[in-house]
């Protein structure tokens, strides 16, 4: 028989007693976090600084928040989604564009340009392959190589 034992909840307990007391205790205890989208937000301020909050099967979810222009690019092999939280996003592709209210998400398609433009500071949650690199090709002044996790 397993256990379930949220995150929150094991911190409280005393880890090294039950390693002594019994050590195969950890071979059936399974951790489940609960993220709060909302306090993991808190945590930072800079923009377009993607912070990367969970990670699954080969994808990491991020929050970033937006404000301002970005830099046109591409990620050639991997698609990336977009889910507005907060505010209005703009992306604009070479031929149109669309805009992105709270509660609404897109999938930009692999190798499709876009630039995305947040008039007003903007949070998104994005999920995209742990591997995608934040600019694609394309170096830029807002290029992060190594993203953060929170």
């Amino acid at each position: 028989m397993g256990f379930l034992v949220r995150k929150a909840d094991f911190d409280k307990f005393n880890l090294t007693f039950f390693i002594y007391w019994k050590p195969n205790f950890l071979q059936n205890l399974l951790i489940v976090e609960i993220i709060n989208i909302n306090d993991k937000l808190d945590l930072f301020h800079e923009t377009w600084t993607p912070k990367i909050i969970a990670q699954l099967n080969g994808q990491q979810v991020k929050l970033a928040k937006l404000h301002g222009e970005f830099v046109w690019h591409n990620h050639a092999d991997e698609d990336e989604l977009f889910y507005v939280i907060k505010g209005v996003l703009v992306i604009r592709f070479r031929e149109s564009e669309v805009t992105l209210h709270p509660g609404e998400m897109i999938v930009v398609p692999a190798g499709v340009d876009h630039l995305p433009i947040a008039q007003e500071e903007v949070h998104v949650m994005l999920i995209e392959p742990a591997a995608i690199k934040h600019t694609g090709n394309v170096q830029h002044e807002l290029t992060k190589e190594k993203l953060d996790w929170i």
